[in-house]
């Protein structure tokens, strides 16, 4: 028991340093070999990927690899700002603390629900529909998670065209022992309690693998308690040492009470309060896939994944900005009816990945190429009238006013070959080719008991795609650079016109540009591992309402006509260190591991170009002015994100304190400095957060792990929201500290 203090005392050090000495590096086509080592603490993090991995070819690319094991952090309510800080460019939303929903973006792209990346599960999509409604509702628990694979804007060739690049959880599996077992069980504060439990093992041809998370929490704010759980299981037969297949099957379910947003006054005073109790949302969630995976000859493999998703999304509330009270109506002697949103969605999918290696000369080449099909279905049904009452009740008093059924039909194929001019040097350039159709009907709204028809919509598209990567190698460090073509589709709340007397351009086009990087990499010695970029990121075509005359008569008022309207260009510098200090100067045996990382980001995001338009007057006297928004910077994007920490480890013990530092951002295009009334728009200050975490592990299997997050107990926010989960500005939480108990048999 005395371990309880010294693990709360040993939290000010910190984690994640070198797990083995760097050797001589042996290279044998795509394969790296190391000589033997001995592990004596925690290795550096993150990681990049090979030549090829998995049938991907990540050459020339920027991508890092997370392995969570080798990081401290509380993993039990899934900090995104603990695991991330050691990529660096990423911005986080915080709407809360349950972690139920990761938010990351990178480059001063939007973090909502990491919809501008492609976000999988062990290489599958996850996402509600990676076209039409590509926001991540669910992730999986980072307790059941092994790595976490980022691959910046060059991956649209590969894994699909979003600006943001490609996300990827790798959930753990056991692969050497007939029966494994691990829990870990944690208590924290405001009522946090978890359970992870896990089973695996490995018989003659079988693999299997099943784990349970189970959470609940009363959370920091008040109205803001969740209960989530979520179940996993995976089955693997394997014919031949080169032949598998595997079957995997996902279960969340979750419930989470809203605090709802506040207005800037109202988070001067207390950020903790709440005004809203009645708000709620709910996504149980259900993914699939089968994967066969088989290695012909020595010079051909090939994986084949059919995946799919069945999921909702439900809310229920009262949504009005938080200068507006909800109180009960003293002529009715109730609340006001909430309202109630829901979807459905229903997907599958399959994609098939190769490499073929060949020998130009006395060098082997690397084919990446493969196919892709998907088809997604959503109902979308809104604006019903819900209850009056306060618990998580979705039942409607008659009909949704909105009643829409979206379709998503995909098909694609890449391409990319890895040139190699010499040993060191090589080229990759490829290309993809994306089909994508979008169709959209219903029912609009419904006024004086008649239905307003939805008009249908049907947008189909080719795209073709180009991207070029170079690497060039030196011992263990390497030069890279890509430039990669992207596009974001037209959503489904693009084609859907905020009020009923707003338009559509039937010509509306999907957003394009391209990523840039150039970059250099790698590890020096046996102490320095190190990543530094610039990047150019342009995003054209961004989609936007130009107000006009209702039939260019000014008499008769105006309405919006959304459209492609503008641009935005991001630019800037990425980098990362990590500096083990006891082994710079020889005396890591004696004194562990000490390291120092920091992982730094200047981000410049401004629009190039970008019409607005504001109506002044009433009819038959209303104008219209244009203005041009160029020069603004864009909303949601810091101008810096720098993340510094310190740790410390050896062989049972492993301590990280890290420091967040994120840039002031503006929270609508036109750069509202002032905030509003109603705390919907307004400039967000800058913020600083530290964290600090521990792990001690004991009789080799058993660990204890704690930490404190917002040490410094720091009153700060991330985000503003116009609808779900706010509106209003959405804090973020104060000092928490949790204790968790663990083993693995």
């Amino acid at each position: 028991m005395k371990y309880l203090f010294i693990a709360p005392l040993l939290v000010f050090l910190s984690n994640s340093s070198m797990a083995q000495d760097v050797f001589e590096v042996e290279e044998n086509d795509t394969i790296k070999k190391l000589a033997p080592v001995v592990i004596i603490a925690k290795q550096q993090s993150p990681e990049r990927m090979p030549e090829v991995k998995e049938n991907v070819l990540f050459s020339g690319k920027k991508n890092e690899v997370l392995k969570l094991s080798n990081i401290n952090g509380n993993f039990t309510t899934n900090n995104a700002r603990e695991v991330f800080s050691r990529i660096p460019g990423v911005t986080i939303w915080e709407n809360e603390g349950s972690g139920i929903q990761i938010n990351v973006g990178v480059r001063g792209l939007s973090p909502n629900r990491s919809w501008e990346l492609n976000t999988r599960q062990n290489g599958y999509d996850i996402s509600s529909d990676v076209f039409g409604y590509p926001e991540a509702y669910y992730n999986p628990p980072l307790e059941a998670v092994e790595t976490i694979e980022l691959v910046r804007g060059g991956a649209s060739l590969q894994f699909g065209p979003q600006f943001g690049g490609m996300l990827n959880y790798v959930l753990k599996r056991e692969t050497k022992k007939k029966f494994s077992f691990e829990t870990q069980n944690t208590v924290g504060s405001y009522g946090l309690m978890s359970s992870y439990n896990s089973i695996g093992g490995k018989f003659k041809k079988f693999s299997y693998f099943v784990y349970n998370h189970s959470r609940s929490a009363d959370g920091w704010r008040a109205n803001s308690a969740y209960t989530v759980r979520n179940t996993h299981a995976f089955v693997e037969y394997r014919f031949t040492e080169n032949t598998k297949i595997s079957a995997e099957y996902t279960n969340m379910d979750y419930q989470m009470q809203q605090a709802g947003g506040l207005t800037d006054a109202q988070f001067a005073i207390n950020p903790r309060q709440s005004l809203r109790e009645r708000n709620w949302f709910g996504t149980p969630w259900n993914v699939f896939s089968l994967h066969f995976d088989t290695k012909t000859k020595n010079n051909f493999s090939s994986s084949t994944k059919f995946f799919g998703l069945i999921g909702e999304r439900n809310s229920v509330g009262f949504t009005a900005t938080p200068n507006v009270e909800d109180v009960i109506n003293p002529d009715t002697n109730a609340y006001a009816n909430r309202r109630v949103d829901r979807d459905y969605y229903n997907n599958l999918g399959l994609e098939n990945r190769n490499i073929y290696t060949y020998k130009l000369g006395q060098i082997n080449n690397n084919l990446a190429f493969g196919v892709r099909m998907y088809k997604a279905n959503t109902q979308r049904v809104q604006d019903g009238k819900g209850t009056t009452g306060s618990g998580f009740d979705l039942s409607v008093d008659g009909r949704y006013a909105r009643d829409l059924h979206f379709t998503t039909e995909n098909s694609a194929f890449f391409a990319e070959n890895q040139f190699k001019i010499t040993e060191k040097f090589s080229v990759t350039p490829g290309f993809r080719f994306e089909y994508i159709k979008n169709t959209g009907e219903g029912r609009f709204g419904i006024s004086g008991g008649n239905d307003l028809a939805f008009p249908d919509k049907t947008i189909s598209r080719s795209k073709p795609l180009f991207g070029l990567g170079l690497e060039y190698k030196f011992r263990t460090t390497n030069i890279y650079a890509n430039i990669t073509q992207a596009f974001r589709p037209v959503l489904f709340s693009d084609l859907t016109p905020p009020a009923v007397t707003d338009a559509i351009d039937p010509n509306l086009k999907d957003a394009s540009g391209y990523n840039a990087d150039i970059g250099f990499r790698g590890l020096f010695k046996n102490f320095l591992n190190f990543d530094f970029s610039l990047f150019y990121l342009s995003y054209t075509n961004r989609i936007g309402g130009i107000r006009q005359f209702v039939n260019n008569d000014p008499t008769q008022g105006t309405f919006l006509y959304r459209t492609n309207l503008g641009e935005t260009v991001n630019k800037g510098i990425e980098g990362f260190a990590n500096l083990n200090i006891t082994r710079l100067f020889g005396i890591e045996k004696p004194y562990g591991n000490l390291d120092f990382f920091a992982s730094v980001s200047f981000i410049d995001s401004r629009y190039t170009d970008f019409k607005i338009f504001s109506t002044t007057g009433t009819a038959p006297n209303t104008s219209i002015t244009a203005t041009n928004l160029a020069g603004n910077r864009v909303e949601n994007a810091p101008r810096y994100i720098h993340n510094f920490g310190i740790s410390w480890s050896n062989n049972a013990i492993s301590t990280t304190m890290q420091y967040r530092m994120s840039g002031q951002i503006f929270t609508d295009a036109t750069n509202t400095t002032t905030a509003s009334a109603n705390g919907v728009t307004g400039l967000l200050a800058d913020y600083r957060v530290m964290d600090a975490s521990a792990e001690y592990t004991f009789l080799k299997n058993y660990n204890l792990r704690a930490g404190i997050n917002n040490v410094l107990n720091q009153h700060y926010a991330t985000r503003r929201a116009g609808g779900y989960p706010g509106p209003g500005i959405l804090p973020g939480e104060g000092r928490t500290c949790y204790i968790s108990v663990g083993a693995k048999l």
